[in-house]
């Protein structure tokens, strides 16, 4: 049996840095089991091609959930990385940590304390190289690479000024001081290429002697000597063989996979395992209970001007922007698309923004698998902390079968609520006199949706996943939490969960940054490092009060921020 100190299963936005961080110590034995094969193929590699790995299962485990309920009955896409890297290598690449307020949320639980904004911050200023340079916000000599918006493209700029016009604020930083308001939108990537979790944390240390990396290799189980986590039984090319963790066993297999394979394992509710024949090894009924997700609609608009993508949904154009990219490293194969986006309020009873924009110079599916035959451009917009909870389940005892998953979505009032509201603003957004030259016929929702009933029917019918799992092993002190708050499992030794399923609750913004964080605030956990001290920066908070959907005069002030200036001191977190 071949032994290890620790065995990380899952090579994605978690268990990379893990792998990174826990052999600097070359007395560290560290096996990384990586169920996909490594990350070689130019769709991950040009920013510009990651609808091409999210539209199919080559590098992808391309779930779909259960018919939602409250979604017309629909079976929606869940796609989650299954390659060296995870799903930051089949991302959009959008580099969002999240409001200051949510982490703070999670550190009002008991014994959470240390996962405040101010706790967590370090972390990200440890993982980041930030191309605009450090400050007390960033990072300048971390392993992950953000780079700002390169492409000049007129309809980001008309986008930011229209949302000023509406009354909403500019923000340079979405990341820093205020994440309130509109403004360019940072991507992880470096000299014009994706920078994924595998080349920033995995590449430079591959000749490390201290590290094996297993790509193709499945988790099947954890194995278990008494109660103490002992090892993994996996399948590699059609043979089961149990490798053995002499420390730990850590999954990092993210909101679908770790709480699968934790249930595969005996841990989970113990009247639902024991249907399949699974021996109880933990009763933890919240394994795989609390799944959280964004869910996002598109405001699309034809675009009167030939300036869009369109013409990169054709075979020449796609040439093109293929050839430049291979030769350069640089125009439109370069980017991410999505180089401007905004956070806003939506309601009086939001503390911190609730809706979160991308903007996109051409109207088509998050996937490709759906374009406007035209020009134009689209907002994708959705509520940041939906009340909606879901589940994974098992579907079987076998690994191989994809589990049950179902987020929920739209299951409460307040979510179909804010779906409504952000429908509304949107289309005031692109109302303003910034997109006169460009602004044709509105393609979605269509003139036609216009009351409440008809948005909501058009949410049911369209709307998509942004691609946020999360919360599913959540982290807490409660009968419902599955990991305590130094990541370890309840009820058994030796084995942690450490990626996007133990958040407590869903961030405000995308989830790989949040994700790195994790991973290396972990690594200091389990190394038994001395945690940073805790940074007590300023971050903007607005004032609440009333907000008058539909007039931006009255919502200008209300937010206590016009055009990027606080009216107010900020507040220290």
């Amino acid at each position: 049996m071949e032994r290890f100190d620790y065995i990380i299963v899952g090579a994605g936005s978690a268990g990379a840095v893990l792998a990174n961080r826990l052999t600097a110590d070359p007395a560290v034995r560290v096996l990384l089991v990586e169920a996909g094969p490594m990350d070689r193929s130019i769709y991950i590699h040009m920013p510009a091609a990651f609808a091409e790995p999210l539209a199919s299962d080559k590098f992808n485990w391309a779930y779909y959930t259960e018919p939602e309920p409250y979604m017309d009955q629909r079976r929606m896409y869940c796609p989650r990385g299954r390659v060296l890297g995870g799903s930051s290598s089949i991302n959009g690449m959008v580099y969002i940590r999240g409001h200051a307020l949510d982490y703070d949320g999670w550190a009002a639980q008991r014994g959470m304390e240390h996962w405040s904004y101010s706790h967590c911050l370090p972390y990200f200023r440890r993982a980041e190289t930030h191309e605009a340079g450090a400050d007390i916000y960033h990072g300048r000599d971390g392993p992950l690479h953000v780079s700002s918006p390169k492409t000049g493209n007129p309809l980001y700029a008309a986008f930011v000024t229209a949302a000023q016009q509406a009354g909403y604020p500019f923000t340079s930083d979405m990341n820093g001081y205020q994440q309130e308001g509109f403004g360019p939108m940072e991507m992880t990537t470096k000299n014009g290429e994706r920078w994924s979790t595998a080349k920033a944390y995995l590449r430079p240390i591959m000749t490390r002697p201290n590290l094996t990396i297993r790509t193709k290799t499945s988790a099947r189980r954890v194995v278990f000597e008494g109660q103490r986590a002992v090892g993994v039984e996996v399948t590699s090319a059609d043979r089961t063989v149990t490798l053995r963790a002499e420390r730990e066993v850590i999954l990092c297999g993210g909101a679908i996979n770790s709480p699968q394979l934790l249930q595969l394992s005996g841990i989970g509710n113990a009247e639902e395992l024991r249907a399949f024949g699974i021996p109880r090894m933990s009763h933890l009924p919240g394994v795989g209970e609390n799944l959280q997700d964004h869910l996002e609609i598109y405001v699309q608009h034809a675009c009167t001007q030939p300036i869009t993508l369109y013409f990169a949904t054709k075979p020449l154009g796609r040439l093109r922007v293929g050839l430049r990219w291979l030769l350069c490293r640089n125009g439109w194969g370069a980017t991410n698309l999505f180089e401007a986006g905004g956070f806003i309020r939506s309601n009086e009873n939001a503390e911190h923004p609730n809706l979160q924009y991308h903007f996109l110079p051409i109207a088509i599916s998050y996937d490709g698998k759906a374009s406007h035959d035209g020009h134009g451009f689209q907002a994708h917009v959705g509520p940041m902390r939906p009340a909606s909870r879901g589940y994974v389940k098992l579907r079987s005892a076998e690994p191989r079968d994809h589990p049950r998953i179902r987020f929920n979505y739209m299951m409460t009032e307040a979510d179909r609520q804010e779906m409504r509201e952000a429908v509304r603003l949107t289309r005031e957004i692109f109302a303003q006199s910034a997109f006169d030259p460009y602004r044709g016929s509105e393609l979605a929702p269509g003139p036609k949706v216009v009351g409440d009933a008809d948005i909501d029917a058009f949410v049911r019918a369209k709307a998509e996943s942004a691609y946020h799992p999360c919360c599913s092993c959540r982290m807490g002190t409660d009968e419902m939490a599955v990991v305590d708050a130094e990541c370890r499992v309840y009820g058994v030794e030796g084995l942690r969960v450490v990626d996007a399923s133990i958040m407590p609750k869903l961030v405000s913004g995308n989830l790989n940054a949040p994700t790195i964080m994790i991973g290396e605030k972990a690594a200091d956990i389990i190394l038994g490092n001395q945690p940073f001290a805790a940074a007590n920066v300023p971050v903007f908070v607005a004032p609440m009060g009333p907000i008058k959907i539909g007039g931006a005069a009255s919502r200008s002030d209300l937010h206590g921020i016009h055009l990027g200036r606080p009216n107010l001191p900020p507040r220290s977190l």
